[in-house]
């Protein structure tokens, strides 16, 4: 059984179909990418696995339970976290703050202190940091709180929605390095990702989004390498 398996889900903005019964399933401790053209519903399908849209038709399956429609504070509690496009972070409160934010659905102390711990041993500059509001962080610091923010809610499963957008190509490099490392410390990782060639660099396996519709799927490495991918989204 896969950690995560949609069937057909359809997905609608008012009277804008932005879904189109797409499937697609993540296995346990593999990193997953959905890469496409911007509109092509990337973003739309985190956002439905994460409660915050809810798909007209379809099932979305975790860990063999039916998570479809069901409200976003529940499947935090599931064991998925999503670390949003644009980081919305915020902006007015400490890192320390948003932090604490992240672990909102937990009361282990003792162990909410470790993974302080663990999120500072990863980002260090965020403990450097800890008590400067968020708002006043680099774009790249705000990237790497949110991801921080994520973690502390210890998800099984991992969602990134354009980790890498509007940063420099050295903390891109950065990030993406964390991500590997996140998921060799044993979280799932669904990433969507308009770099397609570094999504694809670490992927296990990818999906293209078109207009909706998943168009081509298979391993990453295979797409890396075919022409028709490269020319479309991979810059020749």
């Amino acid at each position: 059984m896969a950690m995560l398996e949609i069937k057909d889900i359809n997905v609608y903005y008012g009277a804008i179909h932005a879904i189109k019964g797409i499937s697609l399933s993540v296995e346990e401790g593999e990193i997953v990418t959905l890469i496409g053209a911007n509109g092509a519903g990337k973003s739309t399908t985190l956002r439905t696995i994460s409660g915050l849209l809810k798909p007209k038709t379809g099932t979305i399956q975790f860990l063999g339970k039916d998570i479809a429609g069901m409200p976003a504070h529940k499947i935090v509690r599931e064991g998925i976290s999503q670390v949003p496009e644009g980081r919305r972070i915020f902006a007015e409160m400490t890192v320390q703050e948003n932090l604490e934010l992240g672990a909102f659905i937990r009361d282990d102390t003792d162990e909410i202190k470790k993974d302080f711990e663990m999120v500072f041993q990863r980002f260090p500059r965020l403990q450097e940091r800890r008590l400067q509001l968020a708002g006043t962080l680099s774009g790249g610091e705000q990237q790497m709180l949110a991801m921080g923010r994520a973690l502390m809610s210890r998800p099984k499963l991992l969602l990134l929605d354009e980790p890498s957008m509007g940063l420099a190509p050295l903390l891109i490099r950065e990030i993406f390095n964390i991500i590997v490392d996140i998921n060799k410390t044993g979280t799932t990782i669904l990433l969507v990702e308009q770099n397609a060639n570094m999504a694809l660099s670490i992927a296990n396996r990818a999906y293209v989004l078109e207009t909706g519709r998943i168009t081509i799927s298979g391993e990453a490495k295979k797409l890396a390498a075919s022409e028709d991918i490269r020319k479309a989204y991979l810059g020749g």
